[in-house]
């Protein structure tokens, strides 16, 4: 049960959040991605959570709640959008 938790501080740490998300059941797994250039956290979180019904009862109670001076956007985590492969085009390229 994945939630994503968006507007977090750079300061919001993942100890932070297990603790925050642990008051409305069991966390399996805080994954708080960073920006590969700088190592600073990108500003959101992937919560896991051992129930649904612990998911449901974190995401009432949490979206729009106020944590380290932003207010939390918190909801159930989609499956990710498959992208096109970027790049460059395959064939008719310059021949040499």
């Amino acid at each position: 049960m994945k939630m994503y938790v968006g507007n977090l501080s750079f300061q919001t740490t993942k100890q932070t959040i297990e603790s925050l998300f642990s008051q409305y059941g069991s966390v399996t797994d805080v994954h708080l991605p960073e920006d590969r250039e700088s190592g600073r956290p990108r500003g959101f979180a992937f919560v896991t959570m051992d129930s649904k019904s612990a998911m449901e009862e974190a995401i009432k109670a949490l979206d729009g709640k106020e944590l380290d001076g932003r207010n939390l956007k918190v909801n159930e985590a989609q499956a990710r959008e498959e992208r096109g492969g970027g790049g460059r085009p395959s064939g008719g390229g310059r021949r040499y």
